[in-house]
C-alpha cells in the first residue's frame, strides 16, 4: 500500500502544481478558465485519495500523530508531497 500511496502523492503534487502554476494563471491573467474545472476535478479526487491513504497508512504503519499531521499538511503546500516522499517515505522502501 505504501508504493500506491507514493504514486498518489506524486500525482497529487503534480496536479497541485498544474492548478497553481498553469490553470490559475490562465484564468486570472489571461481570462481563460478552460483548464480550471478538469485540473481542479482531478486534483480534488487525488487529494481525497491522498488523505484517505494517509489515514489508512497511519494505522497500518503505526505513524505518530506528528508524522501523520506533517504528511497531511504537505498535501496543501506546493512541492509538499515531493518533500514528504523524500524525507519520510523513502526509508520505508525495504518493505
Amino acid at each position: 500500500m505504501l508504493r500506491f500511496f507514493k504514486i498518489i502523492a506524486f500525482l497529487e503534487g503534480v496536479s497541485l502544481l498544474l492548478l497553481f502554476f498553469f490553470a490559475m494563471p490562465l484564468k486570472y491573467m489571461f481570462e481563460n478558465p478552460t483548464y480550471i474545472r478538469p485540473i481542479g476535478l482531478i486534483h480534488g479526487l487525488l487529494f481525497i485519495g491522498y488523505i484517505m491513504l494517509a489515514i489508512m497508512l497511519k494505522y497500518e504503519e503505526n505513524w505518530s500523530g506528528k508524522k501523520f499531521g506533517i504528511v497531511a499538511i504537505a498535501s496543501i503546500i506546493p512541492f509538499g508531497t515531493f518533500y514528504i516522499e523524500k524525507k519520510y517515505l523513502r526509508k520505508q522502501d525495504t518493505i
